[in-house]
């Protein structure tokens, strides 16, 4: 079949943002939802698997965190082979891993089994899948970027509302091994959202307009010059430090409103809640970060929804209630779906095309990090004091950290550019271009005087022009 060509986003070809691209958005917007979803729903056969393996809660917890970090830390390893491979064929084999580690879980006899299959095979699937969907997403959308983030982001809370019941239907129904067997037939549809992931190609030139053949650069796997931008350190630094506290909340709410004395099924309401606003909050904010004023400041947007969700933390602390929790999750899935609409959108703007997919690698990667510290301090924070107020004041607190290093970051430390393009090759392109129109105009301009010369010489006879077979029409 000949040797892979890599999809690397030639610079010479203008992102349709439209077209093919609403087919890659959709790929976008189901692998997102079984990226960060799956992770959460596979947690309704953990009693089961407890019951079977007669083991605790917090070893079953271990297939959760091995998923999400294999979904984070793996970001340089997918950068390597989006870099080498292209984004489909990539896509295409996180697919099958993602479906193998699941349906070979389910004829697994150990937890530890189930560590390797359901965890760490599977994990490294959806990574697979996850990283190069946002970069051809990247691709695709340029004026409409933000709107596409958006709504591909919905994927998340979409997903999470429907895999939760579908996962309790089928453990019913079927138990854990055969709920692991099906949605392992499930997660084949990455396949095919990759598939959709279609390369764009490079207008083709007549034979006229060709020109030389030019030395081929060779392309880095991975890109570690994005560290010399001022701006894409401050953005890693305070995503590593907002999700130290981001996702504890959602973690801790449903537990909050047991300890307060409320039934499981009232509690778990909360989450069902969250998700419901979540799904709107992401496309609405996409819009919002889209309009002509607002997107030259998206970073400043990123850091008000990060603000907005620690405040809201801040304000549950305070909960005494059914009621008080009701308002926190309104108020968090509207900012924790913000967050989750701007994030990558942000970066994207900060880095740019060309060297997106190596920077999302290594701010996943330092993310990762901050995602296995999170939960696991906070509740050893909770089994020191017993109370879930502090829990709710530190993941504030951090989160609205992050929101200050960015904006003040970016404010302070951050000058201005002029909107130049972003590679040598597009700025070559750009002056060669600007030089033949300059010149265009020159050549017109000489043509429009040399006529006007001509005119003026021409004499006049009894107040009339006279004319020649050359002035006349």
């Amino acid at each position: 079949m000949g040797a892979v060509v890599a999809d690397d986003g030639p610079s010479g070809v203008k992102a349709p943002d439209g077209g093919w691209g609403w087919a890659v958005l959709f790929g976008c917007f189901i692998i997102t939802g079984f990226s960060y979803a799956f992770p959460k729903a596979v947690s309704v056969f953990f009693k089961e698997l407890i019951r079977e393996f007669g083991i605790g809660y917090s070893d079953t917890a271990w297939i959760s965190s091995i998923l999400l970090a294999m979904l984070y830390g793996t970001g340089p390893l997918c950068s390597v082979c989006v870099n080498r491979f292209g984004c489909r064929p990539v896509m295409l084999v996180g697919g099958l891993f993602a479906s193998m580690g699941m349906v070979i879980a389910s004829f697994c006899t150990s937890i530890v089994q189930i560590y390797l299959t359901a965890g760490v095979i599977t994990g490294l699937g959806l990574a697979l899948n996850f990283q190069p969907s946002l970069i051809m997403l990247n691709r695709y959308f340029d004026k409409r970027r933000p709107l596409a983030n958006g709504l591909s982001a919905a994927g998340s809370p979409v997903f999470l509302c429907a895999l939760s019941p579908l996962g309790q239907i089928l453990q019913h129904e079927y138990g854990w091994r055969g709920g692991f067997l099906i949605l392992g037939g499930m997660l084949l549809n990455c396949c095919v959202c990759g598939a959709l992931m279609r390369p764009l190609e490079p207008p083709k030139k007549s034979e006229a307009t060709k020109d030389p053949p030019e030395k081929k650069v060779k392309k880095k796997l991975l890109d570690f010059s994005v560290f010399k931008d001022g701006g894409f350190v401050i953005y890693t630094l305070a995503a590593s430090i907002m999700v130290l506290g981001l996702f504890v909340p959602p973690v801790f709410v449903v537990s909050y409103a047991k300890d307060l004395g409320y039934q499981d099924t009232k509690a778990a309401f909360l989450l069902t809640i969250l998700g419901f606003i979540d799904i709107f909050a992401r496309p609405i904010c996409g819009i919002i970060a889209g309009l002509k004023w607002v997107r030259p400041r998206c970073v400043y947007l990123f850091s008000f929804a990060m603000i907005f969700n620690g405040f809201t933390d801040l304000m549950g602390s305070m909960s005494v209630d059914y009621g008080g929790l009701v308002v926190f999750c309104i108020f968090f899935g509207i900012s924790y779906g913000m967050v989750g609409a701007l994030q990558f959108e942000v970066l994207m703007a900060i880095v740019g095309t060309q060297k997106f997919s190596s920077a999302i690698g290594l701010v996943l990667l330092a993310e990762a990090m901050a995602v296995l510290i999170g939960p696991p301090s906070a509740g050893k924070l909770l089994d020191a004091t017993g109370r879930y107020m502090f829990v709710f004041i530190i993941a504030g607190i951090e989160v609205t950290t992050s929101a200050l290093v960015l904006a003040l970051g970016n404010f302070f430390c951050i000058k201005k550019k002029p909107e130049e393009p972003c590679t040598k090759e597009e700025a070559a392109e750009r002056e060669e271009l600007n030089k033949s129109e300059d010149k265009t105009a020159e050549d017109a301009k000489v043509d429009s005087i040399e006529v006007e010369q001509f005119l003026k010489d021409e004499p006049e006879k009894n107040g009339e022009v006279v004319t020649n077979p050359e002035t006349c029409v």
